[in-house]
């Protein structure tokens, strides 16, 4: 029988040791590392990111993450809180002292978007238990609210008191003709609804022009027909001051609050020869046609041209007078006028019309 020599059982007890220490030194240290790890959220202006953690506090956490504070940031919780498990931590840099409400300085208000704030959905859990259940629910440290701006709905988590803090964290300031439901002193609540309307007044100045207007009269001094214009006419001017509304961006209302001339306009004035005719009468049909111009013409069969002719509706008792300078028709009626001269009388799709001449 072999005897292995003591001094190779003494080597295997020592390996034997060696390895125990450094199996239980390795479980200690992980140990403590799962102890000292920390799932935790951070939202940093609006932006939330989830991530594991050694830093026992607030501000070492800001400071592995390279996020430097001025006097101006706005930490929840303050740095020096103590990191849990689970924690938020919001950082906003981006806001002024100037810029934020006394009361909101004073409670750290935030507002983050709802789909985003995982972490901060576990705070509202039991809020929701209690509301689905029946149960009454008051203001909560956390809570989920929907905002509706310009239309558009967010759901959002936040620590605001009431709907103007909601708002001021979310960088809306409403004014005198915004409209706010529920009015801004109002206390938050879970699964409150916040309308805001965005309503702004702005000023139009337009020129608008004025038309002017023709006078003619008729002298037999001139060939029949012919057009002696004395006085040119020029369009005017008006200045015309609007109120335009707007909600949420999109213009709703337009009311004119003054009108002032620049400029009055200056009329036309010409003289039309008129033809050294015997006066007479005539009774019949008249239409209108498609004349040359935009005058108050007409066509006859055989009236000299430049005949002034007074046109009157039997039916209405209306009157216009006319030039001839064309002829026609030669169909059965008596004068055919020009779309102008005939609305004057009746409407165009009247068509047809019994009038009287008189020349």
């Amino acid at each position: 029988m072999r005897v292995r020599p003591a001094r190779v059982r003494r080597l295997r007890i020592r390996k034997a040791i060696g390895s125990s220490v450094l199996a239980v030194s390795l479980l200690a240290v992980g140990s403590l590392y799962l102890w000292l790890d920390k799932n935790v959220t951070l939202v940093v202006n609006g932006h939330p990111q989830a991530f594991h953690t050694l830093s026992t506090t607030v501000g070492q956490l800001l400071e592995t993450k390279g996020i430097v504070l001025d006097g101006e940031a706005v930490v929840q919780p303050p740095p020096a809180t103590q990191l849990a498990d689970g924690m938020t931590v919001v950082v906003d840099t981006n806001v002024s002292a100037a810029s934020v409400p006394q009361a909101a300085e004073s409670v750290g208000v935030w507002v983050v978007d709802g789909a985003q704030g995982l972490s901060l959905k576990m705070a509202l859990q039991s809020t929701e238990n209690r509301f689905s259940a029946g149960e009454p629910v008051g203001p909560s440290p956390v809570v989920r609210a929907r905002v509706v701006v310009k239309g558009k709905e967010h759901g959002v988590l936040t620590n605001a008191g009431s709907v103007g803090e909601l708002l001021s964290a979310m960088g809306i300031r409403p004014d005198r003709n915004d409209r706010v439901r529920p009015s801004p002193s109002t206390p938050l609540h879970f699964g409150a609804l916040v309308r805001y309307v965005d309503v702004e007044f702005e000023k139009e100045r337009v020129v608008v022009p004025i038309p002017y207007q023709s006078f003619t009269s008729y002298s037999s001094d001139l060939p029949p027909g012919e057009v002696q214009v004395v006085q040119s006419g020029q369009a005017g001017s008006t200045l015309q001051l609007f109120r335009l509304k707007f909600v949420d961006g999109k213009m709703v209302g337009r009311r004119l609050l003054s009108k002032r001339v620049l400029h009055p306009a200056v009329e036309e004035r010409r003289v039309i020869g008129k033809a050294q005719t015997p006066a007479g009468t005539e009774v019949g049909e008249a239409c209108w046609y498609d004349a040359v111009g935009s005058e108050l013409t007409a066509a006859h069969p055989w009236l000299p041209f430049g005949t002034i002719v007074t046109v009157t509706n039997l039916a209405n008792g209306k009157s216009v007078k006319v030039v001839i300078n064309d002829r026609g028709p030669f169909g059965g009626r008596i004068i055919d006028l020009s779309p102008e001269a005939f609305s004057t009388l009746a409407p165009l799709s009247v068509g047809v019309i019994q009038v009287r001449l008189t020349w």
